[in-house]
């Protein structure tokens, strides 16, 4: 009688692990857009403190951030890497939806690979890209 009821259960749990598979990557999704959230925000912040520390504050109505590290990649501008990565809330940030949210705004999968890995990088190494992410992020 004891073994039956254990393979009872294990039909049971066995019945119920999908679910449980799709819900612990929601998880896992959600946890790493709060983490980049965070990062841009820490960046941000650093940024803003060297800027006062160092080269002054920055003006109310100053223009956008230029340079090297703010260039599209791939055809893809900041404003448009912020636009998929905020669109992929609709999906509860699955980021393998990442590609289709890029498609419906007219960026080909294989150049919204190369912007994505380019704009993470260039946002991890220059405080200045994530801030300006974390500014367009929040206003789409």
């Amino acid at each position: 009688m004891g073994m039956l009821k254990r393979l009872q259960d294990m039909k049971e749990m066995v019945n119920a692990a999908p679910g449980m598979v799709a819900q612990s990557q929601q998880l896992a999704a959600q946890a790493q857009e709060m983490a980049a959230a965070q990062q841009a925000a820490a960046q941000a912040q650093m940024a803003q403190y060297q800027q006062a520390q160092f080269g002054g504050s920055p003006a109310a109505g100053a223009a956008a951030p230029a340079g090297p590290d703010f260039d599209a990649i791939a055809g893809v501008t900041l404003e448009q890497f912020a636009a998929v990565s905020k669109g992929v809330a609709a999906y509860n940030y699955d980021a393998a939806k990442l590609p289709d949210v890029a498609l419906a705004r007219g960026i080909d999968p294989v150049s919204w690979q190369s912007a994505h890995q380019g704009w993470n990088d260039r946002i991890k190494a220059n405080p200045a890209v994530a801030q300006q992410f974390n500014q367009l992020y929040r206003a789409s």
